[in-house]
């Protein structure tokens, strides 16, 4: 059975800045690991923006794990959807190849709550490898929770560095959404998580099959 992950970050920016700093997150000082990004499908349907890359990032292994993944490097697709009109950001990303080894799906939604910003990160680590399928989706998971630590802090350092003034506006809690918003958007969020639970499953099977 897949193991789940779910975390929240609250950014101290507008739903604005932070859809606009996404597509500007590398390079920063935590993503020496994105080793290039590449966009290759881009359209508007509906007055929202979908868009598809391609991510190459290093893929560095314990020794003990080199038996199932050697490769130096591993692709990532990412899909997003940008609703400008109810201020909502949702990226999926799956990786490529390795998918029997170990599959990662996310899904990450930034939702506008007052002058600041809600990510809410779920992830679904999956692995086929009989045997030893259980610790390799604990190292998954674990690794996985580490990374975030470094998402969160590369993607602050650049939404710092494009809005100084409003990292200046923000010091302290003074702009903290009111707790009843900021509960009623994690629920929404949550909510819409859940109903991606079996899409996710559905796409780590598929990947699984086509690998």
């Amino acid at each position: 059975m897949a193991r789940y992950f779910e975390n929240t970050t609250v950014f101290n920016f507008s739903w604005e800045q932070v859809a606009c700093g996404y597509w500007k997150r590398y390079p920063n000082p935590e993503s020496a690991h994105v080793l290039s990004e590449d966009t290759y499908k881009r359209q508007i349907r509906d007055g929202c923006l979908y868009t598809k890359r391609l991510l190459t990032k290093t893929n560095r292994v314990p020794k003990w794990g080199e038996k199932f993944f050697n490769a130096k490097s591993i692709k990532i697709v990412e899909e997003s959807i940008v609703d400008p009109k109810n201020k909502l950001l949702v990226t999926y990303t799956r990786n490529l190849g390795y998918t029997k080894v170990m599959s990662v799906v996310e899904r990450v939604e930034y939702r506008g709550v007052a002058s600041q910003t809600v990510a809410l990160r779920s992830a679904w680590i999956d692995s086929q490898v009989f045997g030893f399928s259980r610790a390799i989706r604990a190292f998954g998971l674990e690794r996985f929770r580490k990374n975030c630590t470094q998402m969160v802090n590369g993607f602050n350092y650049v939404l710092h560095n494009m809005f100084p003034k409003q990292s200046l506006s923000a010091g302290g809690n003074a702009n903290v959404a009111s707790s009843a918003a900021m509960s009623h958007a994690l629920k929404e969020m949550r909510d819409a998580a859940l109903t991606a639970t079996d899409r996710a499953k559905a796409n780590v099977y598929a990947s699984v099959q086509r690998s």
